[in-house]
């Protein structure tokens, strides 16, 4: 592992040095765990009592941050160069170019330059992959797929045929892109399957997380837009569109044929029915339930989603019942005294 002193890395981060330039750090690590020779990190200012009883010997900061005896790298985005620190100085691993002895690719497959396919990878008829890809072991990418350059495929992924995935995307392990969508025509009690014929179109710079499922699109597509980033286990629908930029967290799910629009941000186990619209930047919290369109910019809350100002004041209200039911128990109580007391 490499040794930085602070004033090269701060050169290469493009950060101001606070301190003593010849410092050396060799690895990232948090403010509780990091020791002499760690680079460490505060983009939250609820850990500035942390940061200040760090062993770290350096600490990335944001502008008008002190830290006292301690030597530290200014910036104005801490945890964006965080990001870009791990990068330069624990970068990932490599892989070999080429294909592994045991893959399974078929001859008319095209691969474009430092391609990596792993062991016991299977790669169908037509598909073209772009330069620098790597395709995990275990992975089954179908007939007729489009995969961009410099895409990172963890072992086990899934992509069926006739997809289009686009450049610098990230699928982690068990996503399966172009599975068939939930459509299914019910005449007297019987579910008669509807043939899903689409496609889903991934776009460049998207990153999936493990055991995503996203449907294929009965007609047409199913599309992901760029730079679209989606947390472990979410389920997307068939011919649902998710705008640019979009945050998705775990466990959400999407209806078929929603659209959401750009910079939209679903919480942690929020649900969306289908046929509906999500406006440019709507934030959906988490546990919430979505049954209407949602207006762009608006934050929404709750079973039925509301407005989430509405939706806090009716909880407060939850909140009081049981003081009220008391005071309402307590006022029962006089009023039957009185009466009583007028027999």
């Amino acid at each position: 592992m490499r040794a930085w002193p602070l004033a090269e890395l701060g050169r290469r981060l493009g950060v101001r040095v606070v301190g003593d330039p010849d410092a050396i750090v060799s690895r990232v690590q948090p403010l509780d765990e990091a020791g002499p020779g760690d680079l460490s990190f505060l983009h939250n200012l609820r850990y500035v009592e942390r940061a200040a009883n760090t062993k770290a010997t350096a600490i990335l900061v944001g502008e008008g941050v002190a830290l006292p005896g301690h030597n530290l790298l200014v910036c104005d985005e801490p945890y964006l160069m965080l990001a870009r620190a791990l990068k330069l100085m624990m970068p990932g691993p490599k892989f070999k170019a080429g294909i592994d002895q045991s893959a399974s690719v078929d001859d008319d497959v095209v691969l474009g330059d430092g391609v990596s396919v792993g062991a016991q990878a299977v790669v169908g008829s037509g598909t073209r992959i772009g330069a620098g890809t790597v395709i995990g072991p275990g992975c089954v990418i179908g007939s007729g797929v489009t995969i961009g350059g410099d895409c990172l495929f963890h072992p086990r992924v899934v992509v069926e045929p006739g997809c289009r995935i686009g450049d610098r995307c990230i699928f982690q392990s068990g996503v399966v892109i172009g599975s068939d969508g939930f459509g299914f025509a019910t005449v007297d009690g019987i579910h008669h399957k509807v043939p899903q014929v689409g496609i889903v179109v991934v776009e460049d710079d998207v990153e999936i997380g493990a055991n995503v499922c996203i449907d294929r699109a009965t007609l047409g597509e199913t599309r992901i837009g760029r730079g679209v980033k989606v947390d472990n286990l979410v389920q997307i629908a068939h011919n649902v569109v998710v705008g640019e930029g979009s945050l998705l967290v775990s466990q959400s799910g999407i209806s078929g044929s929603t659209k959401l629009g750009r910079y939209v941000v679903m919480g942690g186990q929020a649900g969306v029915a289908g046929h509906l619209n999500l406006g440019d930047g709507a934030q959906v919290t988490s546990k919430t339930a979505v049954f209407k369109d949602v207006p762009p910019g608006a934050i929404v809350s709750g079973v039925p989603a509301r407005p989430r100002g509405e939706w806090a004041r009716s909880q407060a209200g939850v909140a009081r019942l049981g003081k009220m039911r008391e005071h309402l128990k307590e006022l029962h109580q006089r009023l039957k005294k009185l009466e009583n007391d007028d027999d």
